[in-house]
């Protein structure tokens, strides 16, 4: 699929270079240029004159209804879900009825479905995120609302190509407890040709609805007005985000059939398909739509990647150990598909180490065995509770979030974003770790925590806990002394990303509307970004000991 460039003419002010720097204190940037509105925001509603794009010459529900122009953002605030889908509705109203005119097959077989599976949805968690991470950082006219809704909506239409296209490469016949796109439309023709044809043709047109899905997203970005000057960083992030999505699936691919077992390369497919996909660029995308400079990005975003990872961690967890929730995908697909997980690679590196035979010769018959049974499972669960991988896991998640929440806590943000956004990313990690205790209520956002209780407060960085202190640092046990190096780390504005296989457990899907924004100042510099690998995120315990 050759996804169209989403291009912006709306607009204005050059180019800003976008880097992340550190700074010793980076207070949020505060646009000039309108009225502020007693809950912060500037400015007053565009007029028809000043709209453009698809949806111009369409009302916009919610938008100029309150006294000053400011109705819109207050609603939001209260439900950034109804309102997403909101502008989801609208827009796909439009696009049904243009795929009606071009062909009434195509309109009621793909075009349908794809509005249908998008509608439905699931929590909205990468667009809640980008609309706190607006807030948060300062955001909140009526022209940084608006655009973060539509890119909001945009990413809820990626996403649905993203899951549509990966139950195809699964093999999944369910998704959200309904029969998966490929499977119901190939089941629309299946009695009029054989099965196989049938199959063959349902995974043909899912992949066209996932194409058509992405092509939709770019039209919503391609139409939205910008705030002034964001223009050229916000299409860089979109544009990067859709090719980084298609090159962390091919690496979950590749190492399906090459056979990969490195913890490295499994570290690497975790956190193009979570870390920075589900958590990460969401963030960065609402802190360029609200002008937020490089240090204050690059924070939210070091926070969210840890966040990110975390859930990654206990997804893959879920996979082995959960039983089918309604889902229709059960329990051991990973496994089934021969995927490499973080948690598989460290119990074969662990028993590697440690000379364990049946340990590897249990992981080495189960990984790709597409007809694994129940006492199949339960071997490959004892190994990862017997090797220690499972608690190495779900310890480093724990860690991962109070090392998020702590980055997080020390960024100066303003009041209006900064407690829903944290509640979002405890929430997108599966919880606050055990032993750290919540910000106090009425505590400044950027307010650092303290290390979680019960944490050691020394440790060799770079080593997993329990493996030995003479292995060498920078190397995770088992893995190769040489052959893939870490990962370099590109900077936030590139840094990949990839499809998760499931959305992050959804936040707060309300939250009270807020007073007039007043931006905290840090009493501490905040943390200047750090450059991680997939592999230091893991390995790494020296965060662990500091305050």
């Amino acid at each position: 699929m050759r996804p169209t460039q989403a291009t912006d003419h709306h607009e204005a002010g050059a180019p800003p270079a976008f880097r992340l720097v550190a700074l010793a204190r980076s207070p949020v940037r505060v646009r000039s240029g309108g009225p502020r509105g007693s809950d912060g925001s500037h400015g007053s509603c565009e007029s028809d004159a000043a709209r453009s794009g698809p949806s111009a010459g369409r009302p916009e529900p919610d938008r100029c209804g309150g006294p000053g122009g400011f109705a819109g953002v207050r609603a939001a605030d209260r439900d950034v879900r109804a309102a997403v889908s909101r502008v989801l509705d609208q827009e796909l109203a439009e696009r049904l009825e243009r795929s009606r005119a071009v062909d009434p097959v195509f309109a009621d077989d793909l075009a349908l479905r794809v509005a249908h599976f998008t509608q439905r949805g699931g929590k909205r968690v990468r667009s809640q995120l980008l609309w706190w991470a607006m807030r948060a950082c300062g955001g909140g006219d009526d022209t940084s609302t608006l655009a973060a809704l539509r890119l909001g909506a945009a990413v809820e239409l990626l996403q649905t190509c993203a899951l549509v296209q990966d139950d195809v490469m699964d093999r999944s016949p369910r998704r959200r407890g309904r029969p998966a796109l490929h499977a119901d439309i190939g089941a629309q023709y299946g009695a009029a040709v054989a099965p196989d044809r049938a199959g063959r043709f349902g995974e043909a047109a899912a992949v066209l609805a996932g194409d058509l899905a992405l092509a939709w997203a770019d039209d919503l970005v391609a139409g939205t007005a910008l705030p002034a000057g964001t223009g050229h960083l916000v299409r860089r992030l979109w544009g990067d985000l859709r090719t980084e999505m298609v090159a962390g699936q091919y690496l979950d691919l590749q190492g399906q059939i090459t056979g990969s077992r490195s913890l490295s390369r499994a570290l690497r497919s975790a956190c193009l398909k979570s870390a920075l996909y589900s958590v990460e660029r969401p963030l960065a995308l609402g802190a360029a739509l609200a002008g937020a400079d490089g240090a204050t990005t690059g924070a939210l975003c070091s926070a969210g990647r840890r966040i990110g990872m975390a859930f990654q961690l206990r997804d893959d967890v879920g996979d082995v150990f959960s039983a089918d929730e309604g889902t229709g995908r059960p329990a051991g697909g990973d496994i089934r598909e021969g995927k490499s997980t973080c948690l598989t690679a460290l119990a074969r590196a662990r028993a590697e180490a440690a000379g364990d035979r049946l340990a590897l010769t249990v992981l080495d018959r189960a990984l790709g065995k597409h007809d694994l049974s129940p006492a199949d499972l339960e071997e490959v669960r004892d190994i990862l509770r017997r090797t220690g991988a499972l608690a190495t896991v779900e310890a480093k998640a724990g860690r991962l979030v109070a090392q998020g929440l702590r980055r997080f806590d020390a960024v100066p943000l303003d009041p209006a974003g900064a407690g829903p956004l944290r509640e979002l990313l405890v929430a997108a990690a599966g919880g606050t770790p055990a032993g750290s205790a919540a910000r106090p209520e009425g505590t400044p956002a950027n307010r650092p925590a303290g290390r979680p209780e019960g944490t050691p407060a020394t440790r060799p960085a770079g080593r997993f806990e329990g493996t030995p202190a003479t292995r060498p640092a920078a190397r995770a046990q088992g893995s190769p002394a040489s052959g893939t190096p870490a990962d370099p780390q590109p900077s936030t504005a590139n840094a990949p990303a990839g499809r998760p296989h499931a959305s992050p457990p959804g936040g707060p899907t309300a939250s009270p509307a807020t007073g007039p924004a007043t931006r905290v100042t840090a009493p501490a510099p905040a943390p200047a970004p750090q450059h991680d690998t997939p592999l230091s995120l893991f390995a790494s315990h020296s965060e662990d000991s500091r305050a």
